[in-house]
């Protein structure tokens, strides 16, 4: 199998992250990555390419350009307006109440609210080399989706940062671009079919879910953790079935706390049977490895063998896969699990 991977991830290097009520060593970091790399290299099954660059263009083609160009200067101009800082954080929002009744509100021109305009939550720090290393991973996962388009049954992309809960024109939950859903809408695109987005990450794809709701050839099927405890509480509920043409193509199944592997199994062959149903030509995995009985900001019981069960089942749909790294964040066992899991899917592996 081919594994897509590149250095320039950790050009994001957080230094801490706000959550709880107060600042903590940053769970999402680069040793993530390098612990998954390390893993997969000392296993023959994987080989690994570096991306190949893909430009602006694809991820203009799900985010808002503003959004964009604020993430390529936010840092610089924080520095300018604010003084220097390693990390760069939100302190005041744009909530829609503020301006009821005033009309719609414009974008700010100063940066301490622009971060607010562009970012919904605090625990996710800009550095220095955010906007390289989010363009990084998109090229990551861009360059594992040629290689499925190119003929490969199966191609994983080792993105870092992570993707799923960027929304159109919005970042937050440790993610800039969202990698699954430049993928999706590139795949759907360049060749006129239907795609599947599979997100297994313990916490809800919000971003993808919104970019894809009205859509009728990106379907979006997800396994999390139930939105009344888990991050980000206000989307994944199982009655949000999508929108006009796109009605009945995103499907949710909120998870009980502590799931097991067969529990879990199951859940999952029941969404692949949806996903079935919509018979899309190619699909998408968000591998979020954070479902892991020990992943310090999950509550569900899978484990590394749950794991490689999760990714045969995947591998059962029998359709080009491309999968797409996440969240995880118990670093001891992160390598082992994204290793598992992707001999689980491997089947559909083809020499190129």
């Amino acid at each position: 199998m081919k594994v897509v991977y590149t250095l320039r991830h950790r050009l994001h290097h957080p230094q801490c992250e706000f959550e709880a009520g107060g600042f903590q060593e940053p769970l999402e970091h680069p040793e993530r990555a390098e612990i998954i790399r390390a893993a997969l290299a000392a296993d023959d099954t994987f080989e690994f390419i570096a991306p190949d660059e893909w430009g602006i263009e694809p991820i203009e083609a799900v985010h808002d350009p503003g959004l964009i160009r604020f993430l390529e200067s936010a840092w610089e101009e924080y520095q300018h307006e604010r003084g220097h800082t390693h990390d760069v954080i939100p302190d005041v929002f744009a909530m829609a109440a503020l301006r009821d009744g005033m009309g719609p509100a414009r974008e700010p021109a100063s940066i301490a609210m622009k971060l607010g305009w562009w970012c919904y939550e605090m625990t996710t720090p800009l550095t220095q080399g955010t906007y390289d290393a989010a363009r990084s991973s998109v090229d990551v996962a861009l360059t594992a989706a040629e290689r499925v388009l190119d003929g490969d049954g199966v191609a994983y992309g080792l993105c870092r940062p992570p993707g799923h809960h960027a929304a159109k024109a919005l970042y937050g939950g440790y993610c800039f671009f969202n990698n699954a859903a430049v993928v999706a809408e590139h795949l759907a695109a360049s060749t006129g079919s239907k795609v599947t987005v599979l997100d297994v990450d313990y916490h809800h794809g919000n971003g993808t879910q919104q970019i894809f709701y009205d859509r009728g050839d990106v379907q979006f099927v997800s396994l999390h953790g139930d939105p009344h405890r888990a991050y980000p509480y206000l989307t994944g509920f199982r009655d949000e079935v999508g929108t006009g043409v796109g009605r009945g193509c995103t499907s949710n199944f909120p998870l009980p706390a502590l799931t097991d592997d067969d529990a879990y199994v199951q859940t999952l062959s029941a969404a692949c049977g949806e996903i079935a149903a919509f018979r899309p030509d190619f699909v998408v995995v968000s591998l979020g490895l954070d479902t892991f009985g020990d992943d310090p900001i999950g509550d569900l019981a899978v484990t590394a063998d749950g794991f490689e069960r999760a990714g045969a089942i995947v591998a059962q749909l029998g359709l080009p896969t491309v999968v797409l790294q996440e969240g995880g964040y118990a670093v001891d066992e992160l390598g082992e699990n994204a290793r598992r899991w992707l001999r689980g899917v491997n089947t559909l592996s083809s020499p190129s």
